[in-house]
C-alpha cells in the first residue's frame, strides 16, 4: 500500500522553467520588483494583499473593460464584496478573443458522443455561430438580465447557447438531460427563464432516452418560458410539440440571415451583472441557487487555468462532465488561454472504464480531468490504459469530485505514464472553481493536494475557531474571493445565503468540508462535515475507511455513516457491495474490520457490516452519505432524498426498507 504522503513526483528543471507559473513569477519580478523565493511565499501575499494581487491578475491577463474602475475591492466584507467598481466587461468577449490570434480554422471544440463520432468545430465556426445566435436571441425580446434556460447534453450547441446568452447579458443556466422533469422544475421556476432550450433526449450506454415527456412537463410548470428552442439530437421527434408557447428548431437559430448585421455588438455589464446560475447538488431540499458575475468568473478562472492548470495556448483539455456539474462551466478554461476544449457525452465508462482514456489520446490532449471513482472502476476491470493508447502529449491529469487516495496517485503513475503532473484538486459550485488546487513547480505527494490556490485566504478551524495545521478541521475561507456568490437567486437580502455559510464562524465562511493543512502547506479534504464519522467526539473522515474498503478483494463498493442514538450512543454502520465472486461470510466480515482497525484506529471499526445491492450516487459521482443518514435518523424517504439528482434512484430504495427495519422492534418496544 502506497503510504500517504509520499514522495511520487517531481517536475524536471525545464518542465518548471517551461509553466505558467514561472513565467508569472518572472514577470512579477521584471515588472513589478515583487520576488517571492517559493509558491508558498506567494500564496501567502495572494492571501493576505488581495488587492494587490487581483490587481495584477487584471492586468496580467488584460481584463478589457470599456470604462475605468475606481479601485479594486470597496470593502473586505463577506458577502456582498464589490470587486473592481466601475467595470464594464463582457464574459464571452473574452472567450472569444483569441479568435484572431492564428488560424481561425484551428479547433476551438473537440467533440464526440454515443451518437456523434469525433469532430471538430473551429475558432471562426464558434465566433460566427455565437453572434448569430444572440442576435436571433435578441429578435427574440431576450434582454439583459433575463434567464435563458437549457435542459441539454455536454455538445456544441450547448456551449454556444450558453455564450450567445452571456455575450447580450442575459442569465444562464443548465440541467443535464439525464434529471428528472420534477429536479428539473425545482431548479427553473427558482429563476424564471424567458428561453428554453431542449434536446429530444440522448444516449448513454448504447440506449436511447427520449425526453419529450419530460419536456413538457417542464415547460407547463415554466409560465415565464416564451420561446422553445427545440434541437433534434436524438432525432425521434417528426412533428414537435404543441406546448401553447412559440418554439423553432436549431437550424433556424444559426442560419445565417441576409439581413444579419456583419459587426456584432457585444453587451458590456457592470463586473458584478449576473453571468449564470449554477445549482447546489440538491439531494434533499430545493437545490440553492448560486449566483456568479461576468468579471469574478473571468479573474478565477484565468488565474485557476493558468496557474493551477497550467494550460498554454494551442493546448488541450479533456474533462468528462455533464451539463449538470460545475465543471461544464469550467471548459471555457481552455479558449480562455487560445487552447481547445474537449467535450463527450455519453457513458464516461462505455464499452469499458477505458473509453475516456482512449479519447484523451484520440484527441492528443495536454490535461485530462477524470474522478477518482473513475480511476478506482479501472483498476478494478484491471485496466491499464498505457497499454491502450499514445499518451506522449499527455502532461497532467487532475483529479476531481471526491478525495483521491494514495493509491489511486500511484496507480496513475504505474499504469499512465511515470512522468505526470498528477493533481487533486477541490473546490465547489459557490466558486465554479478550486480553492485547494494543483501547482505544476511543487512535488506531488501521494494523496495530498499540492497547496491552497492562489487569492484564497483558506485554513483550518478547530471548533472554537482556532486555527489548526496538521489535523483535521473545518475548511474556511476569511478574505473574500472575486467569483464568491455574489447572491443566492430570490435572496437579494442574504438570509439564506448568511445561514448557508457564515453562521458557524461570524464574518468567515465556512465551506462545509473538513480539511487537513499540512506543515508544508499542502492539503488533505476528508469529505463533506456533515457526513463526517463523529464517533464518541472523535470526528474521522469516512474517505479513509474507503481507501481501505478499496484494497480488499471481493469489495466492489462502500457507503459507511454514523448516526447518534436516542440513548446517547451512535450507530455506524458499513454497507458493501460485493463484486459478485464473494459472499459475505465471517471471515470477509473478520477482515475488514481487522484491517480497518489495524490501518486507521478502533475507532473507525463499524458496528455492522451489511450487504447491499448498491450504493447511491449523485449525478455528479458523490456518494450520497447524509441522505442514508438522515434515513437512519428516521427522516422519511420524501424530504431526505431528491430521486431527480440521483444518478441510479433505484438504489436509494434498499436503505429505505433497511431504515424502516431498524425503527420497527423500537417502535413496538415504545408500544408495549
Amino acid at each position: 500500500m502506497t503510504e500517504q504522503g509520499e514522495l511520487l513526483w517531481t517536475g524536471s528543471n525545464d518542465y518548471i522553467a517551461g509553466s505558467n507559473i514561472s513565467k508569472f513569477l518572472d514577470w512579477l519580478n521584471a515588472e513589478r520588483q515583487l520576488e517571492f523565493a517559493t509558491y508558498e511565499e506567494l500564496w501567502s501575499w495572494s492571501a493576505t494583499e488581495i488587492e494587490a494581487f487581483w490587481q495584477i491578475i487584471w492586468d496580467y491577463f488584460e481584463i478589457h473593460s470599456i470604462t475605468p474602475t475606481s479601485s479594486v475591492l470597496e470593502k473586505r466584507v463577506m458577502p456582498g464584496a464589490k470587486w473592481f467598481p466601475g467595470a464594464r466587461v463582457n464574459y464571452t468577449e473574452h472567450v472569444l478573443r483569441c479568435a484572431e490570434d492564428g488560424d481561425p480554422d484551428r479547433p476551438f471544440l473537440l467533440h464526440k458522443s454515443e451518437l456523434r463520432p469525433l469532430q471538430a468545430m473551429s475558432w471562426a465556426e464558434v465566433v460566427r455561430d455565437v453572434h448569430e445566435i444572440a442576435t436571433k436571441l435578441r429578435g427574440l425580446g431576450v434582454k439583459p438580465g433575463d434567464r435563458v434556460a437549457a435542459y441539454m447534453p455536454n455538445i456544441p450547441e450547448t456551449v454556444l447557447a450558453m455564450l450567445a446568452t452571456a455575450a447580450i447579458g442575459a442569465v444562464w443556466s443548465t440541467a443535464a438531460p439525464e434529471f428528472g422533469a420534477s429536479t428539473v422544475i425545482d431548479r427553473f421556476t427558482q429563476t424564471g427563464p424567458k428561453i428554453l432550450f431542449v434536446a429530444d433526449g440522448y444516449r448513454y450506454g448504447g440506449k436511447d432516452f427520449g425526453r419529450t415527456e419530460q419536456i413538457k412537463s417542464i415547460v407547463s410548470a415554466l409560465e415565464s418560458v416564451e420561446t422553445v428552442i427545440w434541437l433534434d439530437y436524438l432525432e425521434i421527434t417528426e412533428a414537435l410539440p404543441d406546448f401553447g408557447r412559440a418554439i423553432m428548431r436549431w437550424p433556424s437559430l444559426v442560419e445565417k440571415q441576409p439581413s444579419s448585421p456583419e459587426g456584432f455588438r457585444y453587451e458590456y455589464v457592470s463586473g458584478d451583472h449576473p453571468l449564470w446560475i449554477l445549482f447546489s447538488s440538491g439531494t434533499t431540499g430545493l437545490p440553492k441557487p448560486i449566483v456568479h458575475g461576468h468579471l469574478g468568473i473571468l479573474l478565477e478562472h484565468y488565474k485557476s487555468a493558468a496557474f493551477h492548470l497550467d494550460l498554454k495556448p494551442g493546448g488541450v483539455m479533456c474533462f468528462y462532465t455533464t451539463t449538470g456539474w460545475m465543471m461544464w462551466n469550467t471548459l471555457m478554461w481552455a479558449p480562455l488561454m487560445n487552447g481547445t476544449a474537449v467535450l463527450y457525452d455519453g457513458h464516461p465508462a462505455f464499452p469499458d472504464a477505458g473509453m475516456l482514456w482512449e479519447l484523451a489520446a484520440e484527441t492528443g490532449a495536454q490535461s485530462l480531468g477524470t474522478s477518482p471513482t473513475s480511476v478506482q472502476l479501472m483498476a478494478s476491470q484491471n485496466i491499464s490504459p498505457k497499454t491502450k493508447a499514445d499518451f506522449s502529449r499527455l502532461e497532467n491529469i487532475f483529479l476531481v469530485g471526491s478525495p483521491a487516495t494514495p493509491e489511486t496517485f500511484a496507480w496513475l503513475y504505474s499504469n499512465v505514464k511515470p512522468d505526470l503532473w498528477v493533481t487533486s484538486q477541490s473546490g465547489g459550485t459557490e466558486f465554479c472553481s478550486g480553492l485547494v488546487a494543483g501547482v505544476p513547480v511543487l512535488p506531488v505527494y501521494a494523496g495530498e493536494i499540492q497547496a491552497r490556490a492562489l487569492g484564497v485566504d483558506l485554513h483550518s478551524y478547530d471548533e472554537n475557531g482556532a486555527l489548526l495545521v496538521g489535523v483535521p478541521g473545518e475548511l474556511v475561507i476569511r478574505k473574500p474571493m472575486p467569483s464568491m456568490p455574489l447572491f443566492l437567486w430570490g435572496d437579494e437580502n442574504f438570509e439564506r445565503y448568511c445561514a448557508s455559510y457564515f453562521e458557524t464562524y461570524p464574518g468567515v465562511w465556512c465551506h462545509g468540508d473538513r480539511i487537513t493543512v499540512t506543515e508544508r502547506g499542502s492539503c488533505i479534504v476528508h469529505g463533506r462535515s456533515d457526513a463526517t464519522l463523529n464517533r464518541f467526539g472523535v470526528r474521522i473522515g469516512s474517505a479513509e475507511v474507503y481507501r481501505t474498503l478499496e484494497q480488499i478483494e471481493g469489495v466492489a463498493d462502500s457507503l459507511v455513516v454514523c448516526i447518534e442514538e436516542e440513548n446517547g450512543g451512535y450507530f455506524m454502520p458499513l454497507f458493501v457491495k460485493l463484486d459478485g465472486k464473494q459472499e459475505l461470510d465471517d471471515k470477509l466480515i473478520s477482515q475488514i474490520k481487522r484491517r480497518l482497525q489495524k490501518e486507521r484506529s478502533p475507532r473507525h471499526v463499524p458496528d455492522v457490516v451489511i450487504e447491499t445491492p448498491d450504493i447511491p450516487y449523485t449525478l455528479t459521482g458523490k456518494k450520497m452519505e447524509i441522505p442514508v443518514r438522515k434515513l437512519l435518523m428516521g427522516h422519511p424517504a420524501a424530504t431526505s432524498v431528491n430521486l431527480g439528482s440521483m444518478r441510479n434512484p433505484e438504489a436509494i430504495d434498499w436503505y429505505a426498507r433497511f431504515a424502516e427495519s431498524r425503527r420497527e422492534p423500537k417502535d413496538k418496544e415504545r408500544q408495549a
